[in-house]
């Protein structure tokens, strides 16, 4: 693996926010976290694209809310949640930026899930304009 050419002093890159068309579900172990057919994707310069899910389709029961947090110059400061699920837990499982800069504005009250600690399935949505017609 080769290291970044930019320190990470340099000055953070773009970012945008897509919908994601299709259902994103987030394990850990056996129990689902969440699930949701209306995922957003944050494609920021430099990082992997990072799935986030409104808070209204996480299941709370199951996150605890940590005191760790982190700031990014472009989304603002995150703060973290523990996992506890099927016997097993996982400290900083879940982030959010709760109330985010503005060019993050549109991940207000979704979270996004540590991919080393959750299983995240993203199945696409089938595009029924392109499905060919077969005549009977």
């Amino acid at each position: 693996m080769q290291p970044l050419a930019e320190s990470s002093t340099s000055r953070p890159g773009a970012l945008t926010i897509t919908p994601f068309n299709g259902t994103v579900t987030v394990r850990f172990s056996d129990a689902i976290i969440a699930s949701t057919e209306r995922a957003k994707v944050l494609h920021e310069d430099g990082h992997d694209p990072v799935f986030y899910i409104p808070f209204e389709d996480i299941y709370f029961d199951l996150l605890e809310k940590t005191n760790t947090t982190t700031h990014s110059p472009l989304k603002g400061t995150a703060s973290y949640w523990r996992v506890h699920a099927v016997g097993g837990a996982a400290d900083d499982f879940m982030w959010a930026y709760e109330t985010p800069d503005t060019p993050a504005s549109a991940i207000a009250r979704h979270g996004a899930f540590d991919p080393n600690k959750a299983r995240i399935d993203a199945d696409p949505a089938e595009d029924k304009r392109h499905t060919p017609h077969i005549p009977e």
